[in-house]
């Protein structure tokens, strides 16, 4: 059975991108708001899972609704846990528990780290670091964030695909 994991960044209009990721399975998308720095706070992330922590957490402002990701390491693989909160203003500090558990599923992070890699590369190509900004307007593109995951991960996976 192949252990796929596609994810994509699409911005939209001014401030707004829709987020997605399938695994063959299930899918799960969300419509992210600009209120906070998310493709930067996914890439870094992503990037933890590399480090001696084992969980990584990171927020999209939904807006007002918190989708609240969060990355287990086991081994080579990687718990994926969406947890959707009704409003991030009141559960910024909440347990996980807390929030409605809107999708999950286990990947090899070699699989996960390079779709996330691939479609922040692809958003890059598409817009440009100026069309992105322009776009998403209160943070630039997270070129340091995005070179950063993509030394990790080919320098610590066996990653097969192309870059």
């Amino acid at each position: 059975m192949q252990k796929s994991v596609h994810f994509s960044w699409e911005l939209g209009g001014p401030g707004w991108a829709t987020c997605r990721i399938w695994d063959g399975s299930s899918k799960h998308q969300d419509s992210v708001s600009y209120c906070t720095n998310a493709l930067a706070d996914l890439l870094k992330g992503v990037a933890g899972l590399y480090g001696p922590h084992g969980v990584q957490r990171f927020s999209f402002d939904l807006e007002p609704a918190e989708a609240r990701w969060i990355l287990r390491r086991r081994n080579s693989d990687v718990r994926i846990a969406i947890r959707r909160f009704p409003d991030r203003s009141t559960s910024f500090d909440a347990p996980d528990g807390k929030g409605v558990l809107v999708w999950t599923s286990t990947r090899p992070r070699t699989l996960l780290a390079h779709a996330v890699l691939m479609a922040a590369e692809k958003v890059r190509q598409t817009h440009g670091e100026d069309g992105y900004l322009q776009k998403w307007q209160l943070h630039a593109f997270p070129t340091a964030e995005l070179e950063a995951l993509r030394h990790l991960h080919l320098a610590a996976d066996d990653c097969a695909l192309q870059h």
